[in-house]
């Protein structure tokens, strides 16, 4: 049996507690907000990873008001925060993007004394430590851009403040996604990715400040280079990385590249490529299929990734008390619950846990063996009984973080070695 989780009238209790404790006299009183929420529409722009129906329903269900949601590639998400402030009020974003969209000013600082479950959420986004015993690992870690000083801050803080940029929602420790049917033996590490064994059926993230770590974690496995810093690489690492991977694509190694997570599991599923960099929807989506598809734990660990929600600096009035609304909600334990049964992890587990069944937590958070059939976010189901979590508990899989995503101090120039690759 699904535990029950709060009632739509104690989420709502819950927030309106939390609207009144903020001193959000943009509300005027629970009957006006009551009369005009159903009126607000809210435009979210993300990448596919959490732009889900079901959430926009569940949204209009427990807080009242709209949410639109559109889904981008990751590039175009940060250009339109960037560019196209006009054209969002909600940016579902990930946080190496807050170094190029956090400059422009499109976003702005959100009241930390606003979030109710503020305490709760995970040391990774506050001094980025799972445990206090953890190393940080390299690449752009979400504490290092989460918050500024003031509300009108521009530049990053170095220690937690009052003020965010995002508010962290999910994340996860991503690896190669194999089809372990076609590959027929054990793959243990990221250089597998460019052995010859897989040419033409290879692939990589054509998202350049996520393939170049991808590209990192390969070239350091076999053994080509050793960076000071793979997160923030000098110009000569940079060079020698594309350079590998470009010898290896004109050899024929990669099948395609994709930016979107339905662009791989068309790859995945087909059998068109049988090793790739893949983020844990699509292997969900494989595994619905029934077709065998493994994110596979690797000697040299995990490469990392933090999602948050900002919020457009043109939000205020009862819109961006409903944007607070909807922050809080978010952290309150569906949506984590939801997107956990995408392999995700929520920013606020505990919350998480009151919408799961044990034996979905004891899988998808403990690592523990299946004791039923694990169902996606749709009900499908995607292992059986006595299956375990590829990588194990969330300890093991986060404690085993070797680099995040990153914007590096040589960004442009990444950039554009990045695209001469790609059009190589």
């Amino acid at each position: 049996m699904k535990k029950a989780g709060p009632s739509r009238r104690t989420v709502l209790k819950g927030a309106a507690a939390t609207v009144t404790a903020a001193g959000a006299s943009t509300l005027g009183a629970p009957m006006i907000w009551a009369q005009n929420i159903k009126d607000v529409v809210l435009r979210q722009s993300g990448t596919g990873v959490s732009a889900f129906n079901e959430i926009a329903q569940k949204v209009k269900e427990d807080l009242g008001f709209t949410l639109e949601m559109t889904a981008l590639d990751s590039d175009a998400v940060a250009q339109r925060v960037a560019t196209q402030p006009g054209s969002f009020d909600i940016a579902d974003i990930e946080y190496w993007m807050c170094k190029k969209v956090w400059p422009v000013g499109n976003l702005q600082a959100m009241d930390v004394s606003k979030i109710a479950n503020y305490d709760q959420i995970v040391g990774i986004f506050k001094d980025g430590k799972l445990t206090p015993e953890s190393e940080i690992a390299q690449g752009t870690a979400p504490h290092t851009v989460g918050f500024v000083e003031s509300v009108d801050g521009t530049a990053f803080a170095d220690s937690p403040t009052e003020w965010m940029t995002l508010i962290p929602t999910i994340y996860n420790a991503d690896t190669l996604g194999i089809r372990p049917d076609l590959i027929g033996r054990p793959i243990n590490n990221w250089s597998e990715l460019l052995n010859p064994e897989f040419a033409g059926k290879a692939s990589i993230l054509d998202v350049s400040s996520i393939g170049i770590m991808d590209m990192a974690m390969v070239c350091e496995s076999m053994g080509e280079i050793q960076y000071g810093d793979k997160g923030n690489m000098t110009r000569e690492e940079i060079d020698k990385t594309i350079a590998i991977f470009t010898e290896a694509k004109q050899n024929g190694q990669f099948r395609a590249f994709w930016k979107t997570f339905d662009e791989s599991v068309n790859l995945m599923a087909s059998g068109e490529v049988v090793i790739q960099s893949m983020w844990s929807p699509a292997i969900t989506a494989v595994r619905s299929q029934g077709i065998p598809c493994v994110y596979q734990p690797l000697e040299e660990g995990y490469r990392s990734w933090g999602g948050g929600i900002g919020l457009s600096a043109a939000l205020s009035g009862l819109e961006l008390e409903a944007a607070y609304e909807y922050l809080n909600w978010y952290l309150s334990g569906w949506v984590g619950g939801f997107l956990m049964r995408q392999g995700y992890y929520s920013a606020v587990p505990e919350t998480s846990k009151e919408f799961m069944t044990d034996n979905e937590w004891g899988y998808w958070f403990e690592g523990k063996p299946a004791e039923e059939p694990i169902v996606n976010p749709q009900g499908v189901t995607m292992e059986e009984a006595g299956a375990v979590r590829d990588g194990g508990s969330f300890y093991d899989r986060m404690g085993s973080v070797a680099c995040w995503n990153a914007v590096m101090d040589e960004n442009q120039y990444m950039v554009r070695k990045w695209n001469e690759f790609i059009a190589s």
